[in-house]
């Protein structure tokens, strides 16, 4: 038998061993990573029922379920007495309005002035996101004796009420830089800070008599960034006026 051969074969079949060996190594060290995540996964499946039994998880989840459900229950009474849209009302409602929810925005228009058209194209847009908050309006044609009782002499007129208490208002445009093309991302910025702690002269003027104080506007800060445009901070510093002011710069009675 020729040597080289017989060198070759064992050459092959030490091959062949060494092959088979590390296919074996190679299948158990399979096995065991097998057997491993089994294992891992038994363990989380251990960890999570654990999360599911804790006490304050349940305590956590059940709050938050009742909160959600006050919140919805809040809406459907708020939407039941007209919130979430911009109502006309008519003289003999006004009060009855103004005095069922917390907070009231109300419009005093007139039917042929532009401006108050362009007042109300705002109004309209802003009722829909700001559901806790009433949006109406009255025109003040028809309302002779609210409109000297709040000494309304500017249109349009935008009184805000809380707790049935006129405790500001916007006259005209000129909290709004006096010009016709604001937008309503502008409105709603000043509604934001209007009507909270300042004291309006005009609400003793009216009432006779003083409120406590409120730390947030009439509306609040929405975060949901579907506005029209970025004017968010512009011109929204106000001085609180009295109800009789002369010299504005939009439709008179």
């Amino acid at each position: 038998m020729d040597p080289n051969a017989v060198k070759s074969t064992l050459s092959n079949l030490a091959f062949g061993n060494v092959m088979a060996a590390a296919a074996r190594d190679y299948q158990k060290e399979l096995l065991a990573q097998g057997k491993a995540q089994a294992s891992s996964s038994v363990n989380e499946e251990v960890d999570l029922d654990e999360l599911m039994d804790d006490p304050e998880l349940e305590k956590l989840h059940a709050d938050r379920i009742a909160a959600l459900k006050k919140e919805a229950e809040k809406r459907e009474e708020w939407k039941k007495k007209g919130h979430g849209e911009y109502r006309e009302i008519t003289e003999g409602d006004f009060l009855g309005e103004v005095t069922r929810s917390e907070k009231v925005i109300c419009h005093f228009y007139h039917k042929e002035f532009y401006r108050c058209k362009i007042m109300d194209k705002h109004l309209k847009s802003l009722a829909p996101k700001h559901i806790d908050t009433m949006f109406i309006k009255l025109d003040a044609e028809n309302a002779p004796f609210f409109v000297t009782k709040l000494a309304v002499k500017t249109l349009p007129c935008v009184i805000l009420f809380r707790q049935g208490v006129a405790v500001d208002r916007l006259i005209g445009f000129q909290d709004l830089g006096g010009k016709d093309d604001f937008t309503t991302r502008r409105l709603e910025a000043l509604l934001i800070k209007t009507g909270n702690a300042s004291i309006s002269p005009f609400r003793y003027l009216v009432t006779g008599k003083l409120f406590n104080c409120h730390l947030t506007g009439i509306i609040e800060e929405k975060k949901d960034g579907d506005d029209e445009d970025d004017e968010y901070h512009d011109s929204t510093r106000r001085v609180v006026r009295s109800s009789i002011i002369s010299g504005s710069d939009s439709d008179s009675d």
